[in-house]
């Protein structure tokens, strides 16, 4: 644990050598939990340098037991705001392996609604959410779920190259949000933004979707910082619920 918490503290700071001289522990005993965390999952080599960063499936669990209560307890009244302001569709996803999953919906008070449900699957590549959860992953955490995703296309917009994905990834980075330009469902546009946690890993994702006759100019130009500053705003929540291991 001490071990795995430095290198949670610090992502991409410590190699073998610097964790020796931190955590204070023998050479060969650092070697070996190392060796088993690396094994399980838990932790991945980053660049450059073979530092080391949280792995995947760490922040998997992590995002298991978010989603489980607390995430949805403490985003629910502030994607409830987010609805109403913009009278649009909203979702809570979290991660569950190579997908994400609904976890809450609030539904547009309008006429044409999404036929989506709570615990609906959808995909990291597609979707709105599942981008912006990838986009705001460490660079070894992504590339380890990269490396396993088989694509599928679903519209003629679907992305089912893993350049392509890299490429759109990394404008989300830029932008501080993530797009879904009818890539699952054609008709439907949606605007996406992780959640952070105090250490900066996601943990879940919101969307916005909108019916593509309602996405209009001013839509496309108001909507994205409405829904990165909600996400923000969970985060903060989250960041403030979260309690330190122990020494």
């Amino acid at each position: 644990m001490t071990v795995l918490q430095t290198i949670g503290d610090a992502p991409g700071e410590y190699a073998i050598s610097e964790l020796c001289k931190t955590v204070k522990l023998p050479r060969a005993t650092v070697y070996r939990i190392v060796d088993a965390l690396r094994a399980e999952g838990l932790i991945a080599e980053g660049q450059p340098g073979n530092k080391f960063v949280l792995g995947p499936r760490l922040i998997n669990l992590a995002s298991r037991s978010w989603a489980s209560f607390d995430l949805r307890t403490v985003a629910h009244p502030l994607i409830e705001k987010l609805r109403n302001e913009t009278g649009e569709t909203v979702h809570l996803a979290v991660p569950s392996g190579l997908e994400m999953v609904y976890i809450d919906k609030l539904e547009s008070p309008q006429a044409v609604r999404m036929t989506s449900r709570i615990g609906t699957r959808i995909t990291l590549y597609s979707s709105s959410v599942g981008k912006a959860y990838l986009a705001a992953l460490p660079q070894a955490a992504r590339d380890d779920i990269l490396g396993k995703i088989a694509f599928k296309r679903y519209t003629p917009n679907t992305i089912t190259q893993r350049k392509a994905l890299e490429a759109e990834l990394k404008a989300t980075q830029k932008r501080g949000y993530s797009l879904d330009r009818e890539e699952t469902e054609l008709e439907i546009r949606c605007v996406g933004a992780a959640i952070l946690n105090g250490a900066g890993m996601p943990v879940g994702g919101i969307s916005v979707s909108v019916p593509k006759y309602r996405y209009d100019k001013t839509v496309e130009a108001r909507l994205p910082a409405i829904v990165r500053g909600c996400a923000d705003k969970i985060g903060a929540q989250v960041a403030g619920a979260e309690s330190p291991l122990p020494d």
